[in-house]
């Protein structure tokens, strides 16, 4: 719907790119095309190549085409969950008895995909230190056929080097896939880095205002798209256009916001850094995290993502959940307002007893864009108490 070669800079690709007037009335914003099916031009005789809106939609179109040009992809898809797009890709890129190498870190839904879902239907899986490419090059074996990488990480916020792991997935035979959630098109560009396929939950940074769930898929590859845009419409677990909409506004203010939720993130970890009822900050933005260079070297900035582990255990963790004001108790990341959540009964329930279960006294921040100093006294008074 419109030339992703608009601009070479970012904040102009994520206002325009995809986002063309409106033919019949001028509107500057994609209209939310409500419909299911098209008139045809006689049979066969497709308008604008659009025949069922599973197959195809225009406001899906307009966001897939603005994610496509901000992570400098080839075609971009748009689904109805993050979930929704891994498990598409998923069987776009294995069939029974291939195997996947999956972080020591990771969200607990993506895990529970591999270990619940994937598995029951023959695919195989490791888990390896992807901050290692080392232990990534271990974990592969002759049917390994993706290597699958969040960076930073959920929620442990650990960084991989996506240039050195791409190398390491390439040289056996397999797919690199990076979940950019994290960090966002406007931090980071894996397909730059050698990825193949990027993920996203649009649900969270991209659509930023925590109303709307989605999902994505990015590839640099031509070839690669058609497979997966055969099976997204096969499958069916598309973008609607309202949730398409929305997730579009979103991205229209995406630079803005990372820059200060980046702002406001940094503050809160340096704060807490400082804290003596804290025994850990996990923030790649601090220059004693194990990952700072690498995030350095490849990040635009640290992003709002901030996990931290407190002194006196589970309990007290789960304490500073309940007692603070202006950080919302809740699931999920990435919105405007700061939300506060305890991933070892929260989020990353799913991992208990596996090789991903997260620390009991671990605490995960999602540092919004509200006044960086109302932020650092909610907490410091929810430490304190």
């Amino acid at each position: 719907m419109s030339d992703r070669h608009i601009s070479e800079h970012f904040e102009t690709l994520a206002i325009h790119a995809g986002n063309t007037a409106d033919p019949l009335t001028g509107a500057v914003v994609p209209p939310i095309y409500q419909v299911s099916t098209y008139k045809q031009d006689g049979v066969g005789g497709l308008r604008g190549g659009y025949e069922y809106s599973r197959s195809g939609n225009p406001t899906r179109t307009a966001l897939e085409e603005n994610l496509a040009a901000l992570e400098g992809g080839r075609r971009g898809f748009a689904f109805a969950s993050g979930l929704a797009a891994e498990d598409t890709l998923l069987r776009t890129l294995l069939s029974p008895g291939d195997h996947v190498v999956i972080p020591n870190d990771a969200y607990g839904g993506t895990f529970r995909l591999f270990a619940k879902v994937a598995s029951r239907w023959g695919v195989e899986w490791s888990v390896a230190d992807t901050s290692d490419p080392s232990a990534v090059r271990a974990a592969m074996t002759p049917r390994t056929k993706a290597v699958w990488v969040e960076t930073p990480s959920n929620p442990l916020l650990g960084i991989t080097d996506i240039a050195a792991v791409a190398q390491v997935a390439h040289a056996g035979g397999a797919k690199l896939v990076v979940d950019n959630t994290f960090a966002t098109p406007y931090l980071q560009q894996p397909l730059a880095l050698g990825a193949d396929v990027v993920v996203h939950s649009l649900t969270k940074y991209m659509g930023g205002h925590s109303d709307v769930v989605g999902g994505a898929l990015i590839v640099a590859d031509e070839g690669l798209g058609e497979e997966i845009g055969f099976h997204q419409n096969s499958m069916g677990a598309v973008a609607g256009p309202f949730d398409s909409w929305l997730v579009l506004r979103g991205t229209k203010t995406l630079a803005v916001r990372m820059d200060r939720h980046s702002e406001n993130a940094t503050k809160v970890a340096d704060m807490l850094s400082r804290h003596p009822r804290v025994s850990s900050v996990l923030y790649p933005g601090l220059p004693e995290h194990p990952g700072h260079e690498v995030a350095a070297k490849q990040m635009r900035a640290f992003g709002g993502m901030i996990s931290f582990r407190v002194t006196d255990g589970e309990e007290a963790a789960v304490s500073v959940c309940d007692r603070t004001q202006i950080f919302t108790l809740g699931e999920s990341l990435g919105g405007v307002e700061s939300l506060i959540e305890h991933p070892g009964r929260m989020t990353h329930a799913s991992v208990a007893g596996s090789l991903l279960e997260v620390p009991s006294d671990l605490v995960r921040l999602s540092v919004g864009i509200e006044n960086a100093d109302d932020l650092v006294e909610d907490l410091k008074q929810a430490l304190d108490k």
